[in-house]
């Protein structure tokens, strides 16, 4: 269902590759695009911490995005910039887990932990963040699981679905907030 401005495809599936689980594919409508994903595959009992890239549907929540590092990608998802100071929240004892926050500083220049969204290395140029684990809130069941850009060789991520970024871009302007997201 793809097609002009406010027309977004319905689903999109994620499934892991047959002997080879940190690998796998992306269908959206005609594109299959390939996909890294956790370093432990695709669990139904996500965990915080266990490298898998949770089985279930999700929707699709907001875009995140560096302006620094390339033009706005085309999408049906509410955009917020990436800033220097923005976090995610992965701690479960933490009232935030789960979310974004603005990371304090420390007179010494270092600041709160978390999983800084402002990365050199390229991996969230661009983020669709899901709704896995969000609504409840379950402390411990897994946080900061995204759609983002793969490293390099598509090497297995920490329990997201990552691709090459000219396929992400691809996807972002086929999904809105009603697309749901296939995982297993």
């Amino acid at each position: 269902m793809a097609g002009g401005p406010g027309r977004h495809l319905s689903r999109i599936v994620v499934a892991a590759r047959p002997g080879a689980p940190t690998r796998g594919w992306l269908i959206a409508g005609p594109l299959r695009l390939p996909v890294a994903l956790g370093r432990t595959g695709l669990k139904a009992d996500k965990r915080e911490g266990d490298g898998a890239t949770p089985r279930g549907i999700f929707r699709p929540v907001r875009l995140w995005w560096r302006p620094d590092r390339g033009p706005f990608a085309c999408s049906g998802l509410p955009a917020t910039r990436i800033t220097s100071d923005l976090a995610w929240c992965e701690d479960p004892s933490d009232r935030r887990y789960n979310r974004p926050f603005r990371r304090a500083l420390r007179a010494d220049g270092s600041g709160e932990p978390g999983d800084l969204l402002w990365r050199d290395d390229r991996l969230y140029d661009l983020v669709i963040e899901i709704d896995h684990n969000r609504r409840p809130r379950v402390a411990g069941r897994g946080s900061a699981v995204f759609i983002h850009v793969a490293r390099e060789g598509f090497a297995p991520t920490a329990g997201c679905v990552a691709l090459a970024p000219g396929d992400l871009r691809r996807l972002l302007a086929r999904i809105g907030p009603r697309t749901r997201i296939v995982v297993g």
